[in-house]
């Protein structure tokens, strides 16, 4: 499990290297960083997609309309039933009065019409489509008040706290709200949880009943690296953009609420994204159920059990900074270890520093259980314990390579 410091600690760390522009640099980390791009919106923020960094943000816990970014939950709950088996892409749904009769931005559904469950998707996704959007809802639930309900429950479950949906497309409602940071957050969910929807955001035109539109998300034809994710509008939202895009193995995640036009919109998007890209770097420090090293293991059939972390494990820094990082090993009570041990069973934490402010806290896991020995061997380590020094750190107790870089 990865324990980030918190937020205010780490605000004073980056304060402390220089990152804020009246803030003065250790000497022996000066690495000078110009300050976030800024643009007249009422809310912003810029994250690494894979660690969830904030590297920018402005107004991002301000409680304001989601527009059309609302149908990225419709579609991530869309990809949770696809996932449960409980849709198919080829399934069809049948076009009703409610759907059909919906205004804004449409897909331009006939009433009674059968649609496929692909078809929906790229309607809602590429062409904005209300109806899309509600023929969708009333597909998976029954009705669109009872897929808000779905919306509203995977909302909590990804840990928007500051999000409430009362429909599926983002239609204007006095009781709709939410935040940059929690439309960061379902960014970040759409891209991990469910990769082959999010494909389809990069898509720049969709034709269906014989009308051709484009993608509103303008990014998408003048940056490469650019791949979604959705546009929002209406006149009490402003113009909104969530946006992300891939370098390397590096993914970025930009979100920009009430902005005051498309452009305004696209450009500080592009902005930040730039600046995240040109200023920082992201490293997977540890991967997935990938030994780090060896634990040795007292009265068990085994000298020694192999450690690492339970899960894939991702830092993002300014650029130059991860050659400064350092690592130490704090293990938990009760050590060394005695068997029996049970698998994934946590031994202590991996700290991440920089100077000597710590930075991350991984918890260092066993990967394999280890059982107890005979009798004798038990009562030969007992003796063995007692002629030994406990002090940490001893190759007595445990080998642990350096989780930079990832082997």
């Amino acid at each position: 499990m990865l324990h980030r410091i918190p937020q205010f600690f780490l605000a004073a760390v980056l304060l402390w290297l220089g990152l804020v522009a009246a803030a003065k640099a250790d000497p022996a980390l000066d690495i000078a960083l110009p300050p976030p791009p800024t643009g007249n919106a009422a809310a912003y923020l810029l994250m690494d997609a894979h660690s969830g960094s904030l590297l920018a943000s402005y107004n991002i816990d301000a409680p304001l309309a989601p527009a059309s970014l609302t149908k990225m939950m419709t579609v991530y709950v869309a990809g949770q039933e696809l996932r449960a088996g409980r849709l198919r892409l080829d399934d069809t749904a049948v076009v009703g009065e409610h759907a059909w009769r919906m205004g804004g931005s449409r897909m331009y559904l006939d009433l009674g019409s059968t649609v496929s469950i692909s078809d929906l998707l790229h309607g809602i996704i590429v062409q904005s489509g209300n109806d899309a959007a509600v023929a969708l809802a009333e597909h998976i639930a029954g009705s669109e008040h009872e897929f808000v309900r779905m919306m509203n429950d995977a909302a909590v479950t990804l840990g928007m706290t500051n999000t409430r949906f009362t429909n599926c497309n983002g239609m204007p409602h006095k009781d709709m709200h939410t935040t940059a940071r929690d439309l960061g957050i379902l960014s970040q969910a759409l891209v991990r949880d469910h990769p082959d929807l999010y494909a389809l955001h990069s898509t720049v035109y969709f034709e269906y009943n014989n009308i051709r539109q484009r993608n509103r998300n303008q990014l998408l034809r003048r940056n490469a690296s650019v791949d979604g994710i959705k546009t929002g509008y209406t006149k009490s939202a402003g113009y909104c953009l969530a946006s992300s895009a891939k370098r390397g193995e590096m993914r970025l995640i930009a979100v920009v609420l009430g902005a005051e036009n498309i452009a305004a919109r696209t450009r500080l998007s592009e902005a930040l994204l730039e600046y995240g890209f040109t200023w920082f770097e992201t490293r997977k420090v540890s991967a997935d159920k990938k030994p780090l090293g060896t634990v040795r293991v007292w009265k068990a059939r085994d000298l020694a059990i192999p450690c690492g972390v339970a899960q894939d494990l991702f830092l993002t820094l300014p650029r130059g900074m991860f050659d400064l990082l350092q690592q130490d090993v704090s293990f938990s009570d009760g050590f060394p270890l005695v068997a029996p041990v049970h698998k994934y069973q946590k031994l202590g934490s991996v700290i991440l520093k920089l100077g000597d402010e710590p930075l991350f806290s991984y918890d260092l896991v066993s990967l394999a259980e280890a059982k107890q020995a005979s009798l004798v061997h038990r009562l030969v380590d007992s003796a063995r314990l007692m002629l030994h020094s406990f002090s940490s750190g001893s190759t007595v107790f445990y080998e642990l390579n350096t989780l930079l870089p990832c082997p």
